[in-house]
């Protein structure tokens, strides 16, 4: 007995031990908040003092020994985002999460991201400004991977820590620049739909620009002078799978003084971007004698993309231009190395890559190329035939200045500066929003525009080889969309149509008029805006759309065959005014009779492959309302049936009855059960989270969310067919600025601070911005100081 004693003391603190050493790995795996380390080649001591929310406040003597630090700290908090950012232009997904990335990793190595940031560092200029800051950034973050813990996402995959380079940098931008991706989902779907239905059925389709709807008016002080499918569906496989969000969209709003009650001007922003953990931006204090931001920055990216002080503010949407052209290619019959041109006949480039797999062996692939760029064929399996389709991509076509951009707009301290530096940024197309303590507000759409010959839509797939469907020339920059001071004293964006360009509709992916509508009926209705207003309205849930559609399609009804249930939801619904709140049941009904009516309207046409991918597009949410009110059209009749012709009516009543059966199969027959907190619902997923049994530890959530898409507070879904809507983007970030008071400017974030779920701030504002909570983004020096959660000082070896 007392043997056996002995040997379960010996396997308790055996146990014991093991605990405390896990308990201890763990605990070495945090980000340090306080203490003293040493920073190679710094100048002089930095201190970076941490708010409550893990936000450092960095001060140093000199800007190159602040970005030192602050690449150390973004780091520790973020190194697992910076590294899968890299890894996408890169091709280097499929060695961390194996064969199931390859197909993406060809994409986007196709698209020329990386030969294309070889190429412009080869040529940068090392010395300036510009470069020697940046690499300040990348020295500290190099520092921490030699010195700091490696984070646990390292120890689950495997993956071995690599230094990081300029070109990472040029990297991560040039995925941004992508990441929007609209023209591959929506132009060789529309070149196949065309195809395969003929033009009639194209005519009722939301393509071109509304002249109906809500658009981005300009303001100048002066005048101034079948493989189609195959293609959407290889890139929508390649998307879906990507480890890291993608920009969607974006709101912004900066109002001038005449319009609130302090006299000076508020600065709204809230970038659409799809949901992640960590959620995309890292927030950093940078203050030297000479230079201060509180900036928003992209993982590896040494400035910030959204940021402010005490002079100016500015911020960013996407503008949602068409950047990305289509070419089909002639092959010579007699010579299958060569494609034709107005020129003559001219020799497909090829390009041979390696694609390393995780537990897998190395893929290598060759793709050719015209002088429109990349041919897509053959790239994924499911692309093959004989016509090439070559993709012209502005962003690799151009010299590539976007980095002196960003750093240009984050150094400039007057509206002038500002506006100097954002020729630089040719992709992806933005619309930059801008206010300053002087009492401007101003817009501009910063991208490289082009114009084409007239009556060509450049939604289809063009013709390559004729020389007839090219650029006829590049856009000056001032003759880009831009309102600077307009005498109606506010400037906004919403990703929806501009005013006209250079005497024409510019082409693009807009999203529908419903935000910006709003928006604009909200800021003309009122003079006396402040920061809580504001902050109010950043957080609105009022579709300003969808009570008049309902209004004009329950006109189609006919009482009669309705249950008592019926009728009682459908006068709610005649009485709703669009707001989306959590115990409400009209949002539920009026989701899934949307989704049953653009089932049954264009399902049997398009088949379920292209109906889905069509639910992918921005085109889809244009569609909405535009075909809905559509009185007549071919798109009505269903062509399975051979008894009769259907109508709009046959449709709206037929999605009713289809929205309300699903209903009460999935809730049962009382419709009060029908809330949406039971259907929207956010979860922010961790790329290992995908492991069930690790999700709870990585991801955040789920968590039931008011809004709902194309409403301010953005918390958008895609359409499918469970009739549950998983918000997959919304607001990176909610912020308004106010320069009556900036140093009580508020903020959010969707989760917390650091991407390490060791961190005490992994996730420490996430019910916060669920319940549409704010908190302050510091600036004053003393109070930063007085109540700072720790301190983390930096000294040179």
């Amino acid at each position: 007995m007392k043997k056996l004693k002995k040997v379960l003391l010996v396997l308790v603190y055996l146990v014991l031990l093991v605990v405390i050493g896990v308990f201890l790995f763990f605990n070495s795996l945090k980000p340090d908040y306080a203490g003293k380390k040493t920073l190679h080649g710094l100048q002089s001591v930095v201190n970076v003092y941490y708010d409550n929310y893990g936000i450092p406040h960095i001060y140093a003597e000199t800007e190159t020994d602040a970005l030192k630090a602050l690449g150390y700290v973004h780091a520790q908090d973020r190194l697992w985002q910076m590294e899968l950012l890299r890894r996408v232009a890169k091709g280097r997904l499929s060695e961390v999460f194996g064969e199931d990335l390859v197909k993406t990793d060809k994409f986007f190595l196709s698209l020329g991201i990386d030969d294309h940031s070889a190429e412009t560092v080869a040529n940068l200029d090392r010395q300036s400004e510009m470069a020697v800051l940046s690499q300040a950034y990348l020295d500290g973050v190099n520092e921490f991977i030699e010195k700091g813990p490696t984070p646990i996402e390292f120890y689950l995959t495997g993956l071995d820590k690599e230094p990081f380079t300029i070109e990472d940098v040029y990297n991560a931008v040039g995925y941004m620049a992508f990441s929007f991706a609209m023209a591959h989902k929506t132009d060789p779907l529309l070149t196949s739909m065309r195809d395969k239905l003929g033009e009639e059925y194209l005519k009722d389709l939301a393509i071109s620009s509304d002249t109906s709807t809500v658009w981005i008016k300009n303001y100048h002080k002066t005048e101034m002078d079948s493989l189609g499918s195959d293609i959407t569906a290889s890139v929508s496989e390649a998307l879906e799978k990507l480890p890291i969000p993608q920009f969607i969209g974006s709101n912004s709003w900066v109002i001038a003084p005449e319009k609130t009650k302090n006299g000076k001007v508020i600065f709204a922003n809230d970038p659409h971007i799809g949901f992640a953990q960590p959620s995309v931006w890292y927030e950093a204090h940078v203050n030297t004698p000479s230079y201060e931001k509180y900036g928003y920055h992209l993982a590896g990216v040494p400035f910030p993309l959204l940021a402010h002080n005490r002079d100016v503010a500015y911020g960013l949407t996407m503008f949602e231009n068409d950047d990305i052209d289509f070419y089909y290619e002639e092959t010579n019959p007699s010579d299958s190395t060569q494609y034709k041109t107005a020129e003559g006949w001219k020799k497909f480039e090829y390009v041979s890559k390696t694609i390393k797999v995780k537990d897998g062996e190395d893929v290598e692939f060759t793709y050719s190329k015209t002088q429109h760029g990349p041919v897509l064929n053959h790239i994924a399996e499911q692309i093959s035939g004989e016509r090439p389709v070559a993709m012209s991509w502005i962003y690799t076509r151009e010299k590539n200045e976007v980095l002196n951009g960003l750093f240009g707009i984050s150094h400039a301290t007057n509206i002038d500066e500002f506006k100097s530096a954002l020729p630089n940024i040719h992709a992806p197309g933005l619309n930059v929003m801008y206010g300053d303590a002087q009492g401007n507000v101003a817009w501009w759409a910063t991208a490289k525009l082009y114009q084409m010959p007239d009556s060509l839509s450049t939604k289809f797939i063009l013709d390559g080889a004729s020389g007839k469907e090219e650029p006829l020339r590049y856009l000056d920059f001032s003759e880009n969309p831009s309102a600077i001071n307009p005498p109606w004293h506010y400037v906004y964006s919403a990703n929806n149509q501009p005013d006209s360009i250079a005497g024409m509709l510019y082409p693009g992916y807009y999203l529908p008029e419903d935000r910006a509508k709003r928006i604009v009926q909200l800021l003309d209705a009122k003079d006396d805006w402040d920061k809580e207003s504001a902050s109010e309205m950043i957080l609105d849930v009022t579709s300003s759309v969808n009570p008049g559609l309902i209004t004009e399609l329950i006109k189609l009804f006919n009482v009669i065959p309705l249950s008592n249930e019926q009728l009682v939801q459908i006068d709610s619904l005649q009485n709703w005014d669009g707001h989306y709140s959590l115990k409400s049941t009209n949002p539920t009904l009026y989701h899934r009779c949307e989704y049953f009516m653009v089932k049954n309207t264009m399902e049997d046409e398009l088949g379920t492959e292209q109906f889905n991918q069509f639910l992918a597009t921005h085109l889809f949410k244009r569609q909405i309302a535009w075909g809905a009110r559509m009185e007549k059209g071919k798109w009505w009749d269903n062509i399975n049936t051979t008894d009769k012709v259907e109508t709009r009516q046959d449709i709206v009543l037929k999605s009713f009855a289809d929205a309300w059966n699903s209903l009460v199969e999935d809730f049962g027959p009382d419709p009060n059960q029908w809330t949406w907190e039971k259907v929207h619902t956010l979860e922010h997923q961790h790329p290992i989270g995908q492991v069930e049994s690790l999700r709870k530890y990585f991801n955040v959530g789920p968590f039931p969310v008011n809004g709902t898409r194309e409403v301010i507070n953005n918390l958008a879904f895609p359409y499918d067919s469970t009739g549950y809507y998983k918000v997959n983007s919304g607001p990176s970030t909610r912020r308004i600025i106010d320069f009556s008071d900036i140093e009580n400017s508020i903020s959010i974030l969707p989760t917390g601070q650091s991407g390490n779920p060791f961190s005490k701030h992994y996730k420490d504002q996430a019910e916060m911005y669920v319940r549409g909570e704010f908190r302050k983004m510091m600036m004053n020096t003393e109070e930063i100081k007085k109540s700072a959660a720790s301190v983390l000082t930096f000294k040179s070896q």
